[in-house]
């Protein structure tokens, strides 16, 4: 089974990579098309060049790596994707022989965390919009809904979450996915470094978040763009 995970940055992606990896039974792929994405659209993000080094700019030979099966060893291949990876241009056919699911977050928390990170965030670099257009594309697709995980939940209840999301994609949950060990891992991105700082310090999911954050007025606006397409795929959470 090929699963892609589709959220936009700051959503918990890189822990639940962590636990699809620690199954043992699971291969990871962490952002194939991160430098794709970066070569074709001339963004400056942090350690570009290095992105875009370590990886193939290809998307044909991203997509079909995407495709490819799991190592014999393992029984599945987990895909991290971040959904603004993937501009018009990029031919997204790919994902109909994939099984996809949309890992959501509250904007507010997303971009609380995101320009932490990076200064002046904007909608497209957050992929509210672009998670909503594949959310679409794949129910086209397949016509029906596209399973749905909101991360407030996996940090809430992660052995319950988790296994609903097991169990809708038919693999058998194990306790092994609710722990990792700290530091990085073999199959990070070579960007790891920019971001992973605090993912790195967990040995699992972290506990419920709390109240929302406050956000400045810019923020603020930022959310409320944001919000329409969070609020889209909400009602299909598991």
């Amino acid at each position: 089974m090929r699963i892609a995970m589709w959220s936009g940055p700051r959503n918990l992606s890189t822990a639940l990579m962590y636990s699809f990896a620690a199954r043992g039974d699971c291969a990871v792929v962490d952002e194939p098309f991160y430098g794709a994405y970066l070569s074709a659209t001339g963004i400056n993000h942090p350690m570009r060049d290095a992105v875009i080094a370590s990886q193939s700019t290809d998307p044909v030979q991203v997509a079909a790596q995407c495709l490819g099966g799991a190592p014999p060893d393992q029984r599945f291949f987990y895909q991290k994707h971040m959904t603004m990876h993937m501009i018009p241009a990029l031919d997204r056919g790919f994902i109909k022989d994939l099984t996809n699911v949309f890992l959501i977050r509250h904007p507010a928390r997303v971009i609380a965390s995101y320009a932490r990170k990076r200064e002046s965030p904007n909608l497209p670099d957050i992929g509210f919009v672009q998670q909503a257009e594949l959310f679409d594309q794949v129910a086209q697709i397949q016509g029906t809904a596209p399973l749905v995980i909101d991360s407030s939940d996996i940090r809430r209840a992660p052995r319950e979450t988790l296994s609903k999301l097991c169990a809708a994609l038919g693999i058998p949950f194990t306790d092994k996915m609710l722990t990792w060990p700290a530091g990085p891992k073999p199959y990070d991105g070579v960007w790891a470094p920019h971001w992973y700082h605090e993912v790195w310090k967990t040995t699992g999911f972290d506990g419920d978040e709390g109240p929302l954050p406050s956000l400045s007025a810019e923020f603020g606006d930022l959310c409320e763009a944001a919000l329409p397409y969070y609020a889209r795929l909400t009602p299909n959470k598991i």
